[in-house]
């Protein structure tokens, strides 16, 4: 049975239990419980039943044996779905379990676990889940445990605490590959995944459905590989990969068809129908969700009875049939039992339903409702990296209700949504004094704050089909129409490739740089004067992109550099929460770098030495602290009391994790086995300094979320309180950068604020002359402000 191998456990127990008919009733009705059990696994629930019916022999009724039975059975009526035989069983198995092995003892809690969750009684059967994982500790049974935390795993996703979800499935899938039991490891890994597509995680869902379907393969369980394939299309399709989603559909609706199994059925067609209605295919869409429909039973799986009811809405919605749009999406919006993301999908894609019927009242009422349902499911969600994701699974109905609001002409009620979903975890873990939820900013209070900071304020959401900018100014806030987000995107990617391949972008001039300018500025242009102070505040792919690299077209093409000074923002409540905050009135240095090797993929940096030397001369013998060489460890930084400096300096190689952005981290010499300052590290000790730089490779991280914006080492010190800070965007020159840190230290030590000091520094590079004018080497270091 240990094997899988359930066919040969009934046949020899059969036979064991024939043989001692006769000799020993107590081994006669250990084999037949043992059979019932092959039986259980076999899904013969019915025929196990029947085999433990009959009563014990009185000699057997109060011991060891009684307990076995009563709890196989119990197990057996579960699983048959007759609850209340199996409560009176159970109750009989749990009052004659005290004077049972301990062992015994657990496996009753268990079934006692099993039959609460499969009653929907999760508070209850966590509870008792508990307990069996408290026990399989205690009497050192890791199977035991590892089974156990993924059944807390199941019972916390069933509750929709998703986070916690994902903890106890890490947890038993470390108890596996350090036991080397793998029997469980493709659900568990299945069940990962769709704990990170619930947060909205969608890197990390893929990666794990990925490898549940790989793991399923190999173990030849088909109804799991079938789901782990639909869920790998769901994502694909989420992230609007259609080929692939495409491909990864067929699969899993050919093989549910020749497993002839109606749930796996159902979920491969109702995938389809996702994939088929992301690329606009009608016809095949309403195909495969009438089939899903047709197979669905009574007591069908109620999740896939929901998924084929929304798509039978977004089907009805796109043919014009709104009336019935409407009565499904208000099906599933009173439906109880439906998961919190549906029905927040379901107001939203109501109030559109209402919006192409000329109800704007209905509508807007039904946006906010979805609204509403995200935010609260986003507080129930306790870790804070997890929120960090969270509203990429539902940043497309606040998009929606933005268009909404701009075609009724109410453009500052638009920005003040798209406000709400900005920087949320960063602004709650600063504790800013606004509550950032309400992005309730007046028109006159837009005009105040880029008055305070003397700055225009550029602010951009990205939408599939249109995207917006709103220029706010001292003066007023005004709207501009913008492109598509596809188009957009493609020319990011292009131009910021052609960077990399240090190009010269002027000579010739390149045309998505000055295609970027034209779509994204030349809206704008008449109301940023030259030499102004600007304040971006970008979305999605525009994150990756370094404005100052622009191209302004004309007779003389230039960077768009030479015009203005540039800082980047993540939102406009941590920007006027910034100009109230007190600033360090310190000087003082923390200077940590030229780092002893680490491992051989961190070699020492040749250049390191130059630029601790060229910033150390910026500061006083007392106003410094150094860290260098052997002493620059994590455990050093933690330990310097970091919140007393109002510089922070790091020469060092830096990593950004694209999958666990706070696994990103600053390399630093080798102590014990610990080199990396991760961010989860920087953001558990608060920050006070006026400037950190992190002269290192992808400082600013290479991961963009949905509201969050770029998340790794930058996002962590904003995080940790810091006031700015300057990050890289890709590898920087090390050769170059000790050069361009002696123009940045020049200017802040001459009284410039790091914005001018900054960008006076990349101008020295591009006026030089000298291979140092191309982006390449001055570009990457991008300013970072607003905590």
């Amino acid at each position: 049975m240990q094997h899988s191998e359930f066919d040969s456990a009934l046949q020899q127990a059969d036979q064991a239990a024939g043989d001692f008919a006769r000799r020993d009733l107590a081994w006669h009705w250990k084999f037949r419980i043992l059979a019932a059990r092959a039986q259980i696994f076999r899904g013969q629930y019915k025929d196990a039943i029947d085999r433990l019916k009959p009563d014990l022999p009185p000699q057997l009724m109060n011991g060891e044996v009684a307990v076995l039975r009563k709890m196989a059975l119990a197990n057996a009526e579960d699983l048959f779905e007759q609850f209340a035989a199996a409560e009176i069983d159970l109750s009989e198995a749990e009052r004659l379990a005290p004077s049972s092995a301990p062992k015994i003892r657990m496996q009753v809690i268990q079934t006692r676990a099993n039959l609460e969750f499969d009653q929907k009684k999760y508070p209850q059967a966590e509870m008792a889940f508990r307990k069996v994982l408290d026990l399989s500790r205690e009497l050192n049974l890791p199977a035991s445990e590892q089974q156990t935390l993924g059944s807390l795993g199941n019972t916390a996703m069933e509750q929709e605490h998703y986070d916690e979800a994902a903890d106890r499935y890490r947890a038993s899938l470390k108890l596996a590959e350090e036991s080397g039991r793998t029997f469980s490891v493709p659900t568990t890994l299945g069940n990962l995944g769709w704990s990170f597509y619930e947060l909205g995680d969608y890197e990390n869902a893929k990666q794990s459905f990925r490898q549940a379907e790989q793991a399923a393969s190999r173990a030849g369980e088909s109804a799991d590989r079938i789901s782990w394939l639909t869920y790998l299309a769901e994502v694909d399709s989420e992230t609007h990969a259609n080929t692939e989603a495409k491909s990864k559909a067929d699969e899993a609706l050919r093989l549910a068809r020749a497993l002839h199994d109606p749930l796996t059925t159902v979920q491969a067609l109702n995938a389809s129908t996702i994939v088929a209605l992301e690329t606009n295919d009608m016809r095949s869409a309403g195909k495969y969700n009438r089939e899903a429909r047709e197979l669905e039973s009574g007591d069908f799986d109620h999740r896939q009875i929901v998924a084929s009811l929304l798509n039978s809405g977004r089907i009805a919605e796109r043919i014009g049939r709104l009336e019935l749009a409407q009565q499904i999406y208000l099906k599933i919006r009173s439906d109880a039992g439906a998961q919190t993301s549906a029905r927040w999908e379901s107001e939203a894609l109501l109030a559109n339903v209402y919006r192409e019927e000329k109800r704007p009242t209905e509508a807007e009422r039904e946006f906010r409702l979805c609204l509403k349902t995200v935010d609260e499911a986003r507080k129930a969600v306790e870790r804070e990296e997890s929120r960090l994701s969270f509203l990429s699974g539902a940043i497309t109905f606040y998009g929606e209700y933005i268009n909404f609001l701009i075609s009724q002409g109410r453009t500052i009620e638009a920005l003040q949504i798209a406000e709400t979903s900005r920087a949320r975890t960063l602004a709650e873990g600063l504790g800013s004094s606004r509550n950032s939820a309400s992005g309730a900013f007046a028109a006159g209070e837009l005009q105040s704050l880029s008055k305070r900071l003397n700055s225009v304020l550029l602010c951009y959401w990205l939408g599939k089909d249109r995207s917006h900018l709103w220029v706010i100014t001292s003066q007023g806030t005004r709207y501009f129409p913008l492109e598509g987000s596809e188009e957009i995107d493609r020319s990011v990617k292009s131009y910021r490739e052609a960077l990399l391949g240090s190009r010269d972008a002027l000579h010739p001039v390149n045309r998505d740089g000055t295609k970027l300018y034209t779509m994204l500025v030349e809206p704008a242009q008449d109301l940023i004067a030259k030499s102004a102070q600007v304040t971006m505040l970008p979305d999605a792919s525009l994150y990756g992109l370094n404005f100052e690299t622009l191209i302004v077209p004309g007779e003389t093409p230039h960077y768009w550099i030479e015009d203005v000074s540039i800082t980047t923002a993540s939102s406009l409540t941590l920007l006027a929460a910034s100009i109230t905050r007190q600033t360090s009135v310190t000087k003082k240095l923390l200077l940590i770098g030229n780092t002893e090797e680490a491992t051989s993929e961190f070699p020492k940096l040749p250049q390191a030495s130059a630029e601790m030397e060229t910033v150390e001369r910026y500061f006083a013998e007392g106003d410094r602290d150094v860290l260098e060489g052997k002493e620059a460890t994590p455990t050093a930084y933690l330990s310097r009391n970091p919140q007393q400096f109002a510089y922070l300096h790091f020469v060092a190689h830096g990593t950004a994790s694209l999958t666990k952005p706070m696994e990103s981290a600053v390399i630093l010499s080798p102590s014990t086995d610990d080199y990396k300052l991760y961010a989860r590290d920087i953001v558990a000790h608060r920050l006070n300094a006026n400037l950190v730089t992190i002269s290192a490779c992808n400082g600013a991280g290479t991961r963009a979320y949905s509201g969050e914006g770029l998340v790794g080492l930058s996002w962590a010190f904003l995080r940790a309180g810091a006031h700015n800070v300057i990050g890289a965007l890709w590898e920087v020159d090390d050769r170059s950068t000790p050069q361009l840190m002696d123009a940045l230290y020049s200017g802040l030590s001459k009284g410039k604020p790091p914005a001018t000091a900054l960008r006076d520094a990349k101008l020295s590079f591009l006026h030089s002359g000298t291979v140092y004018s191309k982006p390449y080497y001055w570009a990457p270091f991008q300013l970072y402000a607003g905590s």
